[in-house]
């Protein structure tokens, strides 16, 4: 990795659309605006709720072709582009700070960024200049993916911004049944997310399935909430969440678009 930056980058989490998110009248706005108030990254690292693959898995190193990862949607969304650099070097740091004793770490160079990376990154970054990589997920399980996160913490004082990718609410099978607006589910799950986080409420968070009101219905199956564990982990390596803000808040289609940076 190059020297050390100056100053301490913040790990993200961000609600992260689907492939329209392009054309949403506010939300491409916001991100930009976002990172408009970020220092400029060394290098970005990405975890996705659409790549799950144990053991961990760095995808590539190159520029090579993105992960068209959706179906049935206009031709023009498969012709979007996003040619970020490569980042080797922040990939062997990666290496080097998980490796140890039953955690395996396997390279899968031609995996290009999926639309949980690409599509909020050709919003807050859109000249693709930046280095980036994506590591998957190697469990859903919330403790282990902090402990994932705990082990990456180190990169924030290099230059690397850490994104957690997913969605702080999703069940797209219930929203064909809730006629349009925010359902009660979405709402609840969101209203008691953002009052733990504000609480520094780790324990809560881990357990959110069992904690959380409606949080079976809000996250059906949980990949799309796994990444702000790892995000939760690289903000404090001791496991104490310090500063932490929500950045973009509300609903999009009525899932909770809550977005959250700490540090």
């Amino acid at each position: 990795m190059p020297a050390r930056s100056q100053e301490r980058m913040p790990a993200l989490y961000l609600s992260h659309g689907a492939p329209p998110l392009a054309d949403d009248p506010v939300w491409p706005g916001q991100l930009a605006a976002w990172s408009a108030d970020l220092p400029r990254p060394r290098a970005i690292l990405m975890v996705s709720a659409h790549w799950e693959e144990a053991p961990l898995a760095l995808g590539a190193t190159g520029t090579v072709p993105l992960v068209y990862d959706f179906w049935g949607f206009p031709e023009h969304y498969y012709q979007v582009r996003y040619p970020a650099p490569g980042a080797p070097e922040l990939a062997e740091a990666v290496r080097k700070l998980l490796r140890a004793p039953g955690m395996p770490v396997q390279d899968i160079p031609d995996r290009g960024l999926d639309h949980g990376a690409y599509v909020p990154l050709a919003e807050m970054f859109p000249q693709a200049d930046i280095p980036v990589l994506q590591i998957s997920m190697p469990t859903l399980d919330p403790v282990r993916l902090m402990g994932v996160g705990r082990r990456l913490a180190p990169l924030r004082d290099e230059g690397v911004l850490i994104v957690g990718s997913g969605f702080f609410t999703h069940n797209l099978a219930a929203l064909r049944h809730t006629g349009g607006g925010v359902p009660s589910w979405s709402a609840e799950f969101d209203d008691w997310g953002r009052r733990a986080l504000d609480a520094r409420d780790v324990d809560a968070l881990l357990d959110f399935g069992h904690a959380s009101p409606a949080g079976r219905l809000a996250h059906p199956r949980t990949e799309h909430f796994a990444p702000l564990f790892v995000t939760m982990g690289a903000a404090d390596a001791a496991g104490e969440l310090g500063e932490q803000k929500s950045v973009i808040d509300g609903f999009w289609m009525g899932l909770a678009k809550r977005s959250v940076q700490f540090g």
